[in-house]
This record gives structure tokens, C-alpha cells and sequence, in this order.
């Protein structure tokens, strides 16, 4: 399960353009609690610390704890606006949660044992087409990471989500198509080979 994280808060009681850039230039990042039927929720954090949340690779699929004026709130992060620029957080939203709603939320994919896959100890190159999942969870327990075991695959084998064992509770938020998550692709020199030997069984049949 991702750890919760915990992020500390201020009421923002002015809002508009003018106002969130007086708070950026003070090292502050304007942000918006919502949902959970309650009334949205303006605040401002320290950049600082929205940076090493973000830094920590799970921030947007782990519950964090926003305190604010000495009051926790639950939350799911749902968007960070960034400067085009400089990189920097210009606006964060926050999603209400209850300690066991169902939310939807990215988690994601990890590979193992790519020893004990015959296509890649033979050359073959892993073409990642799914790097995260929609899961819909218990928001008390968002997973890490979908493990994908690739034991087993060969060249030119797709890895769909039929064969993948998700986490306890977990299923995907698209439920129509067998989707898939990798492919294991023949490698370039390996195709080129296969080209020339065409090429020359071509001109002998000439």
C-alpha cells in the first residue's frame, strides 16, 4: 500500500490573479481543496514542501493528510499546474476522501523477472505501452505499483491485463477490452537480419 503523506496548509482568503502571484513570489502555492459534498476549500502551501511530495514518485496515487489551521483533511491529489518554463508549481488540487471511498486513481506498472523471459534473454527489447493503470480502489488501500511478471514471454508476445494479478480489491477503470500493458519487440539488428535474409531469398528466386 503507498504511505500517506502529510502536507501543511494555510486558508487562502483572497483569491484572483493578483493575489496568487503575491503568494508564489512569498515561496507559496495556491491551491484548492474540493469535493466530498462540501464546499471547495482555498489554501496556499510551501512550495518546498509540494516539491518533495511530488519528488517522492507516488504523490498522485497516495492519500495526503492536508492540515489546515490545525485541522487534517483527507485528500487525493488530482492536478498540479507547472510553470512552462521554469518547472515550477503554479496551482495544486485536492480531491475530499473519506478513510474508505472508492476513488480512481494512476498507479504505476513495475516489471519483474525479465530474467526469466526467453524473448528477452535473447535480444528482445520490452516496449512498455501502459506505464501506469486505472485502478479503482479502496482509498485506504492504494497500491504501489501493478506488478507485471514477465516470466515466460517470448518475441513478439503482448502482455494484456487478462494476465496480470492485481492488487487485493484493485480493478481497472477500463473494463471493456483486454487491454495491453507491453509488448517484447524483436531488436533492430535481429530485423534487419531477418530483412537481408528475405532480401536474398527474393534474388534467388529471381
Amino acid at each position: 500500500m503507498s504511505e500517506q503523506l502529510t502536507l501543511s496548509a494555510e486558508a487562502r482568503d483572497r483569491a484572483g490573479k493578483g493575489a496568487s502571484r503575491a503568494l508564489r513570489r512569498e515561496g507559496r502555492v495556491p491551491a484548492v481543496i474540493y469535493g466530498n459534498n462540501e464546499e471547495p476549500q482555498s489554501i496556499h502551501v510551501e512550495e518546498k514542501l509540494l516539491n518533495k511530495l511530488l519528488g517522492t514518485g507516488h504523490f498522485f496515487n497516495s492519500v495526503v493528510m492536508v492540515e489546515v489551521n490545525g485541522k487534517a483533511v483527507r485528500t487525493l491529489p488530482k492536478d498540479v499546474a507547472f510553470h512552462p518554463v521554469t518547472d515550477r508549481p503554479l496551482h495544486a488540487d485536492f480531491l475530499r476522501v473519506s478513510e474508505h471511498a472508492t476513488v480512481n486513481v494512476n498507479v504505476p506498472v513495475r516489471f519483474e523477472n525479465e530474467d526469466a523471459s526467453p524473448g528477452l534473454k535473447k535480444g528482445g527489447v520490452l516496449n512498455v505501452v501502459r506505464h501506469e493503470i486505472e485502478l479503482i480502489v479502496d482509498a485506504a488501500d492504494i497500491p504501489e505499483d501493478v506488478v507485471v511478471d514477465l516470466k515466460g514471454f517470448e518475441v513478439g508476445d503482448s502482455i494484456h491485463i487478462s494476465s496480470v494479478t492485481l492488487p487485493k480489491g484493485a480493478k481497472t477503470a477500463i473494463d471493456d477490452r483486454d487491454f495491453t500493458i507491453a509488448t517484447i519487440v524483436a531488436p533492430s539488428s535481429l530485423k534487419s537480419a531477418e530483412g537481408d535474409t528475405t532480401k536474398e531469398g527474393e534474388a534467388e528466386a529471381e
